[in-house]
Parts: C-alpha cells; structure tokens; sequence
C-alpha cells in the first residue's frame, strides 16, 4: 500500500525533484562564484581618495605619482606602468641624479582597479593602452612620450605598440610576462615550462584562461591548489629574489603591499589582470605586432622565476626589432637589482648632447 501511495496524484514526480535540485545546486553555485562588488575610492564604505587623479575618457579616475624633474623643466617625458600586485609608487628606481642629469618627468600609475585607480569592468589590452594615454594627455605630455613597464604590467606595453604608436617616442619593457598559449610559442618547450611551475600556479592559468569567469571563487578556496605569486609561498631561483621575497613576508611589506593593491577588491585588480594577461589574445599576440617607429628595449635575467627565460629568447628572435638584454644572474624583480634601474632610463633615453 506504501508504494502504491508513493505513486498517487499527490505526489512529486521523481524527474521534478531531480530537477528542482538541480536548480538549487545550479542557484548556489552561481551566488558563490560572483565576485563581491567592488569598493570605488571615495564612495561610501569604500577606501579614502589620499593621491591625485585624472579623469580619462569613460569618466573613471587614474590615480598616479610624479618623480624626477618637474614637468615644465623635463626634457624627456615618461610613463610607469607597475606589475603584479604593485601600484603608484614603483618605478624602475632610477637615481634622482640620472633623473636629473637626463632631464626626466616619470609619472608611475594605479592601473585601472589597483590602489586609488577606479575600477574597469571591461579592461582589455586595448583599454591598457588607452589609459596610457589619457594619463599622459590628461597631464599635458605633448604628443610623445616614453614609457617603461614592467612584469605583467608589460601588457599595457605590447598593447600600446599596437595601439598608440603614434604617441610612443620609445618603450622599454623589464621582464615581462609570458602567456604560455601564446600560439607562435614552441608548444613542446612552452608545455614543458608550463609543467615546471608549482601545480597552484598551473591550475591558476589555466582558470584564467578557460573560465576566468571563477578566478574569484577558485582562488579563495582553500582546499583548491591556487598561485603562489599570490601568496608568495614559492621560493625564488635567484638570490636576491629570494632574500627580497623572505625579508618582504617576515616585516609584513609583502601583506602591506597586497592590501593597498586590492583595498578595491581583488577582483578589480588581481584577478582582472591575470584573465587579460593569461586569457584568450584574440586582438593580437607580440610576434604579430610590426616594427615600430621608435626603439623597444627589453631586459630580461637569466635567473628569472617567473618568466622562463627560453620563451623571452624566442619572442626577440621572432621580433628582430627588438633590442634584447640579457642580464647574467638576474632574477625577476629588476627595479630591486643595484644601478639597474639607472641603465634601463640611460638605455632608454638619448644622452644629452654635449656642448
């Protein structure tokens, strides 16, 4: 009798049931893999405006710094654009005396999400470069000016040559990242690479670049393998890199260095730059860009643990136009390497003429 009641008009279909479950689990998963929204310097509940800023062309706001010589005194004229988890205040670390000596205005800035710079909920390559140059044209650099990224900032470098090089007068690039599903890479040497790489890191690409949708999700869970970049787990080839990264961790400066990054929401600054950087290049890759009116300098160690050296090597081969340095016993972080941020701006920028 049990069973035949189990059957009767006043029961649930079985296929309902399954269906309705299937909805609830669908209805979870959708709330727990949507990003928090972020928190706009300047609006209620949101971090304090302390730097200035510009307006760009779709009414958000850049925040940036200044260093060198003023702007009105500057012979050379020169935009920063930071890496990973970096902000404002980086800079190749030139000395004031070559700044000084070589007449140069550096004005470093919050990519978009980062620090104080508002949100950008369609970044792209392309909107990289345009913010580069409404930064420079919102603070007057005339209708050429240089600039210097670095690591995974270096996206806004190859998308400028793409895209703005009418206003690029040079670019010097420092160790910049790679995408391992760049097409014109060798597969078996860029796979091989790929495999060496902590499986947190491996998993964190690939999420970037099949479903960048649940970067967010993926990388809060604990029991999932995430970057190490992240958290700064993972020990670094070279020495220096690696006394930086231990002395950064033990004095909380890496912490300190993350929050001001994301005060805004990860979302808005990490895991937007990895989807762009790591994600689907369906605009253009570096090797198909075409030679530039102006010198691309790129400088690269040989000790580097985050961009494999090997690729770097191929891409310059490929884009022979490129003035390619290699640095004996270097590790990733260049700005941190003595006197080197002094040859990167030498390098870049035409010595003054003599009298």
């Amino acid at each position: 009798m049990a069973a035949a009641a189990s059957t009767g008009h006043g029961s649930t279909p079985a296929w309902l049931v399954v269906l309705m479950a299937a909805a609830l689990v669908v209805g979870w998963f959708v709330n727990a893999v949507r990003p928090p929204p972020p928190t706009p310097c300047g609006t209620p509940g949101g971090p304090p405006v302390t730097a200035p800023r510009v307006r760009v062309r779709d009414g958000r706001h850049l925040a940036y710094a200044e260093s060198g010589v003023s702007r009105d005194r500057a012979r050379f004229k020169v935009v920063y654009s930071h890496g990973f988890s970096g902000s404002r205040m980086d800079s190749p670390r030139a000395s004031q005396e070559v700044l000084e000596e070589l007449g140069v205005y550096m004005v470093a800035f919050d990519r978009a999400g980062y620090g104080e710079s508002d949100p950008d909920p369609r970044r792209s390559l392309e909107s990289a470069a345009l913010d580069v140059q409404d930064l420079a044209d919102a603070l007057g650099l005339g209708p050429k000016f240089y600039l210097i990224c670095s690591s995974l900032g270096c996206h806004a470098g190859w998308a400028s040559i793409k895209y703005i090089p009418h206003r690029l007068a040079g670019v010097a690039m420092m160790a910049p990242v790679i995408n391992y599903r760049w097409s014109a890479l060798p597969r078996g040497l860029a796979g091989k690479l790929y495999r060496m790489q902590p499986a947190g890191d491996q998993w964190s690409l690939r999420v970037a670049y099949y479903a960048p949708w649940l970067l967010h999700w993926w990388m809060n869970q604990a029991w999932l393998p995430t970057s190490t970049v992240i958290d700064g787990s993972a020990p670094f080839p070279n020495a220096l890199d690696e006394k930086n990264r231990v002395a950064a961790l033990s004095s909380g400066m890496f912490q300190k260095k993350a929050r001001l990054a994301t005060q805004q929401g990860a979302q808005e600054s990490f895991y937007r730059d990895m989807a762009v950087m790591f994600g689907r290049w369906p605009e253009f890759e570096p090797t198909d860009l075409e030679e530039p009116p102006f010198p691309v300098h790129l400088f690269q160690g040989d000790e580097d643990g985050v961009v494999p050296v090997q690729l770097q090597r191929h891409i310059c081969r490929r884009l022979g136009w490129i003035s390619y340095h290699e640095l004996p016993g270097v590790g990733h972080f260049l700005s941190a390497v003595p006197g080197l941020g002094d040859r990167i701006v030498s390098t870049l920028l035409p010595a003054p003429a003599s009298a």
